[in-house]
Parts: C-alpha cells; sequence; structure tokens
C-alpha cells in the first residue's frame, strides 16, 4: 500500500501533468481563444447582470462542456495523427467528430450568450 507521502506526491504530478495538458492546448489550439474569451464575457455578464444562481450554474456547466468538448477534441486529434500520419478518410471522419463535439458545446453556449448580450442592449 501506497503511503500518504507517496499518494499526495502522485496527485501534485498529476495536477501538473494536467496543467500542462491546458497549457498545449490553449498554445496550440486557435478555437481554445475564442472559448476563452468567450467564457470571460459570459462571467463578466454574469456579474454584471446579476444574474440568479441558476443562472449561474447553467452557465457554468455549459461553459465547463464546451471547454471539455475542446479538451477531447484535441486528444482525439493528437491520436489519431499518432496513428495515421498520412490523410485518410477515417482519420478524417475522426477529426470532423471530435470538432463536433466543440460545436454541440457551443450550439448550448452561444443562445444562452445571445440571450444576455441581447437583454444589454434594451
Amino acid at each position: 500500500m501506497k503511503s500518504f507521502k507517496q499518494f499526495i506526491t502522485g496527485r501534485i504530478r498529476s495536477i501538473k501533468f494536467a496543467i500542462e495538458g491546458w497549457h498545449f492546448v490553449l498554445k496550440h489550439e486557435r478555437n481554445a481563444w475564442v472559448h476563452a474569451v468567450a467564457s470571460l464575457l459570459a462571467f463578466g455578464l454574469g456579474l454584471y447582470l446579476k444574474i440568479s444562481r441558476t443562472d449561474w450554474l447553467a452557465l457554468i456547466i455549459i461553459i465547463t462542456i464546451v471547454w471539455l468538448a475542446e479538451f477531447l477534441n484535441t486528444s482525439i486529434e493528437a491520436l489519431v495523427d499518432l496513428a495515421s500520419p498520412g490523410h485518410h478518410l477515417l482519420a478524417k471522419t475522426a477529426k470532423d467528430v471530435g470538432a463536433a463535439a466543440v460545436l454541440v458545446g457551443l450550439l448550448i453556449f452561444g443562445p444562452r450568450l445571445l440571450l444576455i448580450i441581447y437583454s444589454l442592449k434594451r
């Protein structure tokens, strides 16, 4: 059985790897910056509009879905590139489906953000 110190050391290493993954996505995926800006705008609008706790919960869930989809899509693309470095129709399909996961998150998030923006114009 692992000691408590080994357990803590392992968790710290896991967090380090996760931060490296986040850094990779921000450095190499242009759409991640779009997600970052949209996330910050949504949080800012939420604070400005003093949205309810329920709306905050929905907003955080939606933002999380978009980021999760982006991370999974980046993982899928890296694995596909490793397995099939040349152009292959199935590799393209895998990447396109991974990208669709991000799009689904944006479809959920987009209308809500547009409603918030629209309410500011009133």
